[in-house]
């Protein structure tokens, strides 16, 4: 069953005029405050009725409820894992923090929900959102601690899964994702093979010695230009 979603937009702000006001819990002081919340509500949702859609299917968005709650639900849990988190770096400097950038792909189109996840990665301490990408239907972005960022696109996931209930998209919770893409591509922490870590520490040993072998070379130079400076001096006071 659609209806119109203004009027229902009217009910919503009367409701929220009841609470907001902090009446008498008697009979006649909530409907008269409520009437007037109505009086007030009908005609600023209609003033402001194409800042959403024009119909709504109410026993859709019924059943979305539990979705709702859920995903509110892991929001909150999440802040506080992550405000403690962020005061346990604050706290100890020498935790380590490798802060990186990694573009997650989205399976929500709408705009509502893309800003909906948008801002709770933002909301949520140690993360932030730069930018999304509208050609790949992707946000990008950036962690303080940027190690394990397949463990926060995992949160991330999970809102997406009741977004996509919620805001009645074309994929469902069962579609399959796209992996993320790290900006800093292989992880400083990712185990470096025998023969290439070898490679490596022998070029890394190697450049110190050429270096100062050049040096010596130079230094060497300088001191027999030197010398025959001199001996041309004294050849040449010997010959006066």
């Amino acid at each position: 069953m659609r209806t119109r979603t203004w009027p229902l937009a009217g009910v919503v702000f009367a409701l929220l005029w009841v609470f907001v006001r902090g009446v008498t819990l008697t009979p006649s002081a909530v409907l008269g405050q409520l009437l007037l919340g109505l009086a007030v509500g009908f005609p600023v949702a209609f003033v402001f009725r194409r800042l959403y859609g024009e119909w709504i299917d109410v026993p859709r968005s019924v059943r979305a409820i539990p979705s709702a709650l859920s995903y509110l639900a892991i929001f909150i849990w999440e802040i506080m894992l992550a405000n403690v988190d962020v005061t346990k770096r604050v706290l100890s400097p020498s935790m380590p923090i490798e802060p990186e950038v990694f573009l997650f792909p989205l399976r929500v189109e709408t705009d509502l929900a893309i800003t909906t996840i948008a801002n709770s990665v933002s909301i949520t301490p140690g993360t932030v959102t730069l930018d999304y990408d509208s050609e790949t239907n992707a946000l990008y972005i950036h962690a303080v601690d940027g190690r394990d960022p397949e463990t926060i696109a995992r949160t991330i996931r999970t809102w997406e899964e009741y977004a996509l209930v919620i805001f009645d998209e074309r994929a469902s919770p069962e579609d399959p994702t796209r992996d993320i893409v790290v900006s800093g591509g292989t992880r400083a922490s990712t185990p470096v093979p025998p023969d290439e870590r070898a490679d490596e520490t022998s070029t890394v040993n190697q450049l110190p010695a050429e270096e100062k072998a050049e040096e010596l070379e130079a230094a060497d130079r300088i001191e027999h230009e030197g010398e025959d400076e001199h001996e041309h001096e004294d050849g040449g006071e010997n010959h006066d």
